[in-house]
């Protein structure tokens, strides 16, 4: 196993976490914000606020996005595998 391939793989690694978490992220970002407006607006300084809304939406997103990460995440599981032979000799 080379360097390269090495490199490859945490590449590929890092590429696939910034795939899976980047709904869930812009999504807590996008109703942090709304959130935050809101709040700006009717001059609510509750802090827990946002928790509610960010745990709902990040909910749905799940339920929405999940598949799509499921099978990202298997195919690449499996092209990891199926390259150990590859990777070894």
């Amino acid at each position: 196993m080379s360097p390269e391939d090495v490199l490859t793989i945490g590449r590929d690694a890092l590429a696939l976490g910034i795939l899976l978490g980047a709904p869930l992220l812009l999504t807590a970002l996008v109703v942090g914000v709304v959130v935050g407006v809101f709040q700006a607006a009717t001059q609510i300084n509750e802090m827990t606020l946002s928790f509610i809304p960010k745990l709902l939406a990040m909910a749905v997103v799940c339920i929405a996005a999940g598949p799509w990460m499921l099978r990202l995440l298997t195919e690449y599981t499996r092209r990891l595998i199926e390259g150990i032979p590859g990777l070894l000799g």
